[in-house]
C-alpha cells in the first residue's frame, strides 16, 4: 500500500513542478512582448509623462520578480484585481466565462466517448468487410476536418439551409434551459465530430487485440455470444487505453473550444481571452493563459491517477517492487 502511495504521489509532484515551470515560462513570455499598456490605456497621443504615471500607477516599472510574485500571489489567492484595460474584476468574469466553455467540453466529450464505443467496435469486429473499411475510412476523414469547419457546415445546414437551430449566441441554463440546449447543441456536435472519429480509432485497434485475446476465445468456448462477451471481457481492458486518450483529447478539446466560440459567438473562456489579446490587456491574457494550462495539466494529472488505480498490472507491480526494496 505504502509503494502505490509513493506511486499515486509522483503525478502530484510533477504536477505542482510543472505549475511552477508554466507560470514562469507564461508571465515572461508575456511581459517580454513589444508594446505598452499604458500606451494602449492613454491612446496613441498621450504624452510621455502620462504614461509614466500610468505605468507607475500600474506597478509595471516594478521588477519582473516582484511582479511575478505579486501575481502568483493573486493566482493562488483568488484575488485576480481588475482588467487593467476595462476596470471590471477578473476572477468573476472568468468564473462564469469558464462555466459556459465547461459545458462545450464536457457535452463534446460525452458525446464523442458515446459514439466512438459502439463504431470503434463495429469497426474492429467487421474490419475484414466492406462495412468495417467503409467505417474506418469515414473515421479517417472527419478526424481531419478542423472544428471550426465542422462548425460551420452544420450552421450552413441546420441554422441556414433548415432553420432548426439558431446559429449563434449564449443562454443561461437557468434563463431558459431548451434555448440552453439548442444554443449548445451546434457547437456540441462540432466539437464531438473530430474527437469521436479519433477515439474510435483508438477503440477500433484495441478491440481488434482483444478479439484475438485469450480471455474473449475462453468466453466463446463456453458459450457467451459475441456482443455480451465483448462488454464484459472487452470494455474493462479497453478502458485503460481509452482513458488515456480521452485525458489526451480533453487537453486538445480544451483549446479547440477557442476557436468553436468565435465561430458560434459564445461568451466563454476563449472569446474572453481574445478579445483580452486585441485589447493588450496582459493582466487578463495571464490570468486565461495561466488556467488554461492549469487545467492542461490537471487533466494530465488526473488520467495519470486513474490510470495507476484501475491497472492491476501498475499495482502488481508496485507490489514487486515494494517487495525488492
Amino acid at each position: 500500500m505504502t509503494v502505490l502511495r509513493r506511486r499515486l504521489a509522483r503525478p502530484l509532484v510533477e504536477l505542482v513542478i510543472s505549475l511552477l515551470i508554466a507560470s514562469v515560462i507564461v508571465f515572461v513570455l508575456l511581459n517580454l512582448l513589444p508594446g505598452d499598456v499604458a500606451q494602449v490605456m492613454l491612446g496613441t497621443n498621450a504624452d510621455l509623462a502620462a504614461a509614466t504615471a500610468l505605468r507607475h500607477q500600474l506597478g509595471l516599472d516594478r521588477p519582473l520578480t516582484a511582479r511575478y510574485l505579486d501575481w502568483m500571489g493573486h493566482l493562488l489567492s483568488g484575488n485576480l484585481g481588475a482588467s487593467a484595460i476595462t476596470g471590471e474584476p477578473i476572477a468573476p468574469e472568468i468564473v462564469s466565462r469558464l462555466a459556459v466553455t465547461g459545458w462545450l467540453v464536457v457535452g463534446a466529450m460525452a458525446l464523442a466517448i458515446a459514439a466512438c464505443i459502439p463504431v470503434g467496435i463495429y469497426a474492429a469486429v467487421h474490419r475484414r468487410r466492406v462495412r468495417g473499411l467503409v467505417v474506418s475510412v469515414a473515421s479517417q476523414i472527419l478526424m481531419s476536418v478542423p472544428a471550426f469547419l465542422a462548425g460551420i457546415l452544420l450552421i450552413l445546414l441546420f441554422s441556414v439551409t433548415l432553420g432548426w437551430l439558431p446559429a449563434g449566441g449564449y443562454t443561461p441554463l437557468l434563463d431558459s434551459p431548451w434555448q440552453w440546449f439548442r444554443h449548445l447543441l451546434l457547437p456540441v456536435c462540432a466539437l464531438a465530430i473530430v474527437q469521436s472519429a479519433v477515439l474510435a480509432r483508438y477503440v477500433r485497434s484495441a478491440f481488434i487485440d482483444i478479439l484475438a485475446d485469450d480471455h474473449l476465445r475462453t468466453a466463446r468456448a463456453v458459450g457467451w455470444r459475441l456482443r455480451p462477451a465483448l462488454i464484459r471481457h472487452g470494455l474493462r481492458n479497453a478502458s485503460i487505453s481509452l482513458v488515456t486518450v480521452v485525458g489526451l483529447q480533453l487537453s486538445t478539446l480544451l483549446v479547440g473550444t477557442i476557436v468553436v466560440e468565435q465561430v458560434f459567438v459564445i461568451p466563454g473562456l476563449g472569446s474572453y481571452l481574445l478579445d483580452a489579446v486585441s485589447l493588450r490587456d496582459l493582466t487578463v491574457v495571464a490570468d486565461v493563459v495561466m488556467i488554461l494550462v492549469g487545467l492542461v495539466l490537471l487533466i494530465t494529472f488526473l488520467v495519470d491517477t486513474l490510470v495507476i488505480l484501475i491497472d492491476p498490472r501498475l499495482r502488481v507491480s508496485s507490489g514487486l517492487e515494494g517487495a525488492q526494496s
